[in-house]
This record gives C-alpha cells, sequence and structure tokens, in this order.
C-alpha cells in the first residue's frame, strides 16, 4: 500500500474558480459560476461531472467549458425526476401485489411466521428491520391505531408494506418461498429469478434518486439480470439504461410508457454535451425502450 494522500486545504469560492481556469476549464462568465458554486457544492458538481472531461494529466480536454460542467448537472437532475415516478408506479404495485398475496396464503400476521419463508436468520433480521421502520413512522395515524386497538399492537401486512423502505420491500421478496415468488413474479409476467434481481437494483436506482445522485456516467452495483436478447445485443447491466429495460417490462401495460421514452429523447436534444453511451444507452436506444 502506498504513501497514505493528505486532504487538500479548502478554497473560497473564488480560489475555486481559479483553480478551474488553470487547469484549462473555459470560464466565460466567472459571475456566473461564482453563483452557482455558491448554490451548488464543488465536489457534487465539479468532481462528479468532470469524469471523462479531463486528459490523463488531470487537466480539461480543449474547449470544454464551466457550462458544460452544469449541463450535465441539470441533465443529470432532470432525467433523475423522470425516472423516479416510473420506479414509484412498480413500487406501488409491487407492495400491493406482495402483500395481498402474502395476506391469503398465511394471514395478516403470517409475516411474524419464520416458517413461512426461506431463511429464518435472514426473517430474524427483517423483523429487526420492521420494528426500526415502524418506531420511525410511529406518529402516523394508522400505525399508531393499530399500535393501540389491536391485539398485540402488530400491523397487519397490508398495513406494514406501506411503512417498507423500497429496500425492505425486495429484502422480503427475496426471502418468500420459491413457490410465492413465482405466483408474484407471475402477475408482472416475469421469471421470479429476474424479478428478484430487477426490484434490488431498481431499489438501488431509487435511492440514488432520492438522494440527489448522479446516475449519469454512472456504474450500478446492484445490477439486474437482463433477458439474453438484450445481453446478445450488446447491452450492459450496470448502466441506468439495463434498468429503465428492466421498468419497462414491469410496467408493460402502462399507457404512459412511451411518453417517458419521448421524453428522455427531449432531454437528449435539449443537452447536446450528454454522452448517451456513457448511460448504457446504444444507438437504437428508443426502438428498444418503447412498447
Amino acid at each position: 500500500m502506498g504513501e497514505l494522500k493528505k486532504h487538500q486545504p479548502p478554497m473560497t469560492i473564488d480560489e475555486q474558480v481559479e483553480n478551474l481556469k488553470s487547469i484549462g476549464l473555459i470560464v466565460d462568465d466567472e459571475a456566473y459560476a461564482k453563483k452557482i458554486l455558491n448554490d451548488i457544492s464543488y465536489f457534487r458538481l465539479v468532481k462528479a461531472y468532470s469524469l471523462n472531461l479531463k486528459t490523463k494529466n488531470g487537466c480539461y480536454n480543449k474547449q470544454t467549458t464551466f457550462k458544460e460542467i452544469v449541463d450535465l448537472y441539470l441533465f443529470n437532475a432532470n432525467l433523475r425526476q423522470i425516472i423516479f415516478p416510473e420506479i414509484e408506479k412498480v413500487e406501488i404495485n409491487v407492495r400491493c401485489r406482495l402483500a395481498n398475496f402474502f395476506a391469503e396464503q398465511y394471514g395478516v400476521l403470517g409475516y411474524l411466521q419464520a416458517e413461512n419463508f426461506a431463511n429464518e436468520n435472514y426473517h430474524a433480521e427483517f423483523l429487526k428491520d420492521i420494528n426500526e421502520e415502524i418506531g420511525r413512522n410511529s406518529k402516523a395515524p394508522f400505525v399508531r391505531n393499530f399500535r393501540e386497538n389491536y391485539e398485540g399492537g402488530y400491523l397487519p401486512i397490508y398495513a406494514l408494506v406501506e411503512v417498507f423502505s423500497f429496500g425492505t420491500l425486495s429484502k422480503f421478496y427475496k426471502n418468500m418461498l420459491n413457490k410465492d415468488k413465482k405466483a408474484i413474479a407471475k402477475t408482472f409476467g416475469v421469471g421470479y429469478t429476474y424479478f428478484e434481481s430487477w426490484l434490488e437494483s431498481i431499489s438501488y436506482v431509487r435511492n440514488i434518486c432520492a438522494h440527489y445522485g448522479r446516475i449519469y456516467n454512472a456504474k450500478l452495483s446492484k445490477t439486474p439480470i437482463l433477458y439474453k436478447e438484450y445481453t446478445q445485443a450488446g447491452i450492459g447491466n450496470n448502466r441506468i439504461y439495463g434498468v429503465l429495460l428492466c421498468l419497462k417490462h414491469l410496467l408493460k401495460n402502462d399507457t404512459h410508457w412511451n411518453l417517458f421514452v419521448d421524453n428522455i429523447e427531449l432531454l437528449f436534444d435539449k443537452y447536446e454535451c450528454v454522452q448517451i453511451s456513457t448511460m448504457g444507452f446504444p444507438e437504437n436506444w428508443k426502438e428498444l425502450l418503447q412498447h
């Protein structure tokens, strides 16, 4: 292991602008740049959206402008904002179908029994997770109602899923018995091994969106299993495009899906500096993504 780096000293906004100019970034309007850097941190903006814009010596490629970096940031913000509602639709659908199925099979409190799940240890962790999530939502009227007025103070599964994070929802599904996984995945017209991996990766992207993170030019650490038709076409599963393909199949009956695809195209037209390949989009991306 080499010698550890030392942290850089802090820079004022003026010094940040001068530093960017010193490594080759074109700053046409310094007052504008200072305003932006006072609203969006240097780390969030410059560090994140300078990827692929620098040479090996750490200087910017010729003709790279501060406005280009800001445009990449704004593109990412807009893309994130139109993806999130599509994820929300899947999340609400899964909560509903999982709760309805599980209640019919095991009763509204069947989630308390480890034998209704594949792994007893994961189930014990799940019970700890839901206690924490119920605690965080303890002031919600429906939570207080069940805790104060029902035997044992337990929430029925159809109410419990409403306090699940998407991550907990994904973990719940992952630990269900295979026969139950198959039944729920079938309602989406998807094999359960695909569905399980899709939920996990969609949950990961949801958290990026919810915390204002970067999906532009980002490699995803939670990757979905893609259909062979996509992998054979050279489409990777570690970029946002792969996750969008999964959403397409989960929302195959959504009449608004193609409008969402059109809105992505409008963003590409508006922000010409965007390199769609860095997000895994192939040349025929729209054809593949539309219903």
